[in-house]
Parts: C-alpha cells; sequence; structure tokens
C-alpha cells in the first residue's frame, strides 16, 4: 500500500499501532506498519532503557514515540522549570477530601496498600515540564515519527523535531483543533473520533475524518473504532492516508496487559466503554466500571482538572492492579473492544486488516462493474 504518510515515514503499510509495550510497538514495525511507543508512564531513565531495546529489536524499520505535552493544564502557570518541584507543588493542590474519597473507595473493596518501592511513585507525563525530557530521550534514538496526544505540541519542539529529521503527527477531535496542529508545523494529523479509547472528543469518526481532510492539507490518519481492513477500508475512503489504531493491541500476545485486564477485554461489549475524567481530569473512553459509576454517585467530590486527578488516583490504580478487585480495574479503551474477543500475535493482526482491506476495496470496486 502506497500513500504520503508511507513514502514520508518509509513504511510498507500505513498501520499506525499506539502501545504502552516496546514488545508490541516492535512486532507492528516488523510486520510493515509503524509501531508508536507510549512514553507517558515512564520516567526518562526507564524510556531510555524501552527505546535501546526497540533500537535492538526492530530490524531497523521504523518507529515512533507518543507523548502527552497538554496544551493547557493545572499548575502550567506557576513558573517552575523542575519536574520534581512542579510535583511537590502540584501534590499540595489535591484536597484531602478527595484523598479520603479514594482511600474510602478501596478499602471498601478490600484493596491492599502499596508497598517497598511501589508506594509513591508518581510517574508524570502530564505537563510540559515533565514531558520534556521524554523527548529528549526520544530523540537521541533512531526515531521516525513523534506524536503529541492532547493539543498542538510546542513550536519549538516541532522544530527541535525537524532539525533532527523526524516527523510530527498530533491528535486532534474537531476540525479547529487540526487546524491548530498544521499552523505550529505538524506532518501528520490523528483525527480520532469519539469511539476511541483514552482521551477522546464527542464527535464520531465518520463524521470527524472528512471533515479534517477538508479542513487540513497534510496526510490525516483515522483513529477511533478502527480494528479491522473494512474500518481502515472506510477511513481511506473517507479522505484518509492511514489508520491510527490503539485498542486492539491490548490483548496481542506480545502484550504485558495484566491478566485480569486480559480477561475483562475479552469479555467486554462495545457498550462497556464511558467517556470519564476520572482517570486524568479530562474527558476520556475508559472500560465502565465500579471505579467509573464511583466519580459520576451522589456522594462523589467530582474529578479534579488536569493532571491532578492522575496524580490523585495512581497509586490507586496501581494498589486496584496488583489485587482481585476486578470490579475496580479500569483503563483506557475503545468501543473496538467489542471484537476483540481472542489472543493473537500482533503480526497476525497487521497481515489480517490488509486482508480485509483487499477483500472490502475489492468488493466496492465489483459494485461499479459492468
Amino acid at each position: 500500500m502506497r500513500t504520503r504518510v508511507t513514502d514520508m515515514l518509509g513504511i510498507e503499510l500505513p498501520i499506525f499501532a499506539f502501545s504502552h509495550c516496546r514488545d508490541v510497538v516492535a512486532a507492528v514495525s516488523r510486520a510493515g506498519g509503524m509501531g508508536v511507543l507510549g512514553a507517558l508512564y515512564f520516567t526518562p531513565e526507564e524510556l531510555e532503557m524501552e527505546l535501546k531495546w526497540i533500537d535492538d529489536h526492530v530490524d531497523g524499520r521504523p518507529y515512533g514515540v507518543d507523548v502527552v505535552m497538554p496544551a493547557s493544564y493545572e499548575g502550567a502557570d506557576l513558573g517552575v522549570d523542575s519536574a520534581e518541584d512542579l510535583v511537590g507543588r502540584l501534590q499540595g493542590m489535591i484536597p484531602d477530601g478527595h484523598r479520603k474519597f479514594v482511600d474510602d473507595l478501596l478499602a471498601a473493596h478490600g484493596v491492599a496498600e502499596l508497598s517497598g518501592s511501589d508506594a509513591g511513585k508518581v510517574l508524570l507525563g502530564w505537563t510540559d515540564a515533565t514531558a520534556r525530557p521524554q523527548v529528549e530521550v526520544a530523540l537521541r534514538h533512531p526515531i521516525a515519527l513523534l506524536a503529541n496526544a492532547l493539543g498542538p505540541p510546542p513550536a519549538d519542539v516541532v522544530e527541535l523535531a525537524h532539525a533532527r529529521g523526524v516527523k510530527v503527527a498530533a491528535l486532534a477531535s474537531t476540525p479547529r483543533h487540526a487546524v491548530k496542529q498544521v499552523e505550529v508545523g505538524v506532518d501528520i494529523v490523528v483525527a480520532q473520533g469519539t469511539e476511541a479509547g483514552g482521551h477522546t472528543g464527542e464527535i464520531s469518526t465518520m463524521v470527524l475524518i472528512p471533515q479534517v481532510v477538508d479542513a487540513v492539507d497534510v496526510p490525516v490518519l483515522a483513529a477511533g473504532g478502527i480494528g479491522d481492513g473494512r474500518q481502515m477500508a472506510a477511513g481511506l475512503a473517507l479522505g484518509a492516508e492511514g489508520v491510527w489504531t490503539g485498542s486492539i493491541w491490548l490483548t496481542v500476545e506480545e502484550a504485558d496487559t495484566p491478566e485480569m485486564a486480559r480477561r475483562r477485554i475479552l469479555e467486554a461489549t462495545s457498550r462497556d466503554t464511558v467517556r470519564s475524567r476520572s482517570w486524568t481530569g479530562k474527558p476520556a473512553r475508559l472500560l465502565k466500571n465500579e471505579w467509573t459509576d464511583a466519580w459520576e454517585a451522589a456522594d462523589s467530590p467530582g474529578t479534579l482538572p488536569m493532571p491532578l486527578q492522575f496524580m490523585l488516583v495512581s497509586d490507586a490504580l496501581r494498589r486496584i492492579g496488583r489485587s482481585d478487585a476486578a470490579e475496580l480495574a479500569t483503563f483506557p479503551a475503545g468501543q473496538i473492544i467489542g471484537t476483540m474477543n481472542q489472543v493473537r500475535p500482533a503480526k497476525d493482526v497487521v497481515f489480517t486488516m490488509v486482508e480485509q482491506y483487499i477483500e472490502a476495496t475489492e468488493r466496492l470496486g465489483r459494485l461499479t462493474e459492468e
């Protein structure tokens, strides 16, 4: 397959796979697509190790890194340059009542405390100050793409990436957001519909893609509810030049998804997700359960703005992940999980998407034959 993005990035297939798991990233890139590692949860030191591993296992194929540098967040005006100082200042802004709500919720479900080095480990990639060290690490490696997940990336980061020969992508949930991305120099816009897992807007993919394609003159990737080749064909028919996928990689063999979470995904339907602020303070599509319900209940103190909400719940989510409280285990997941009912190698997922794409386009072609 050949589009502007395949030519731009030197890949065989316009299939982009976002994952926090290095094994998935490498497997998709080796299969001809482009794996993109989510850097959010890694410290700079951890990210260095992850990228070094990918360098050694990607067989020289292109791959990317995704960071989160939101255009607006609580504490952006504090004038704090040090990530450590910023974390300390932000921790002091979390109300005691919110901390008690989380503690009481976990206690009601019998979730144990963290111990040792796990306790108090706040991996904070939700701010400019904490994401820039991740960008610096990423650009020391032979990445082909730097993606930003929330809002336009800072113009100086775009310039720095371009100076290293790295293309820049950014996610947009409205045509207006897409235009802003292009104005700062982004090379690729990822138009993400509301069906997507993680941070997402309110416009459906089918409606959003052609609007974004018409609004910008750079290549557009279709995202949100895309998990097989028929949906890929639909995205390209709407004017996109590739697809950005995420949730479908949670259940591949290479994924490091915890077994409890994997079971829940395999059993879930497309009605089992909800847009909730309970993860980061901004609307994100998550697996719906007693955790998301609790934040909507009458006794909830309400969610905090980004990044305070994530700082409030990060330890809690790790505690839940180490417990048997499956009813509280939530994580970003898109509506495509309704079709994710088996575990397969990442390579097979890529090749099946291509086969389905070919079948879909050939079927459409036959409709116009005389």
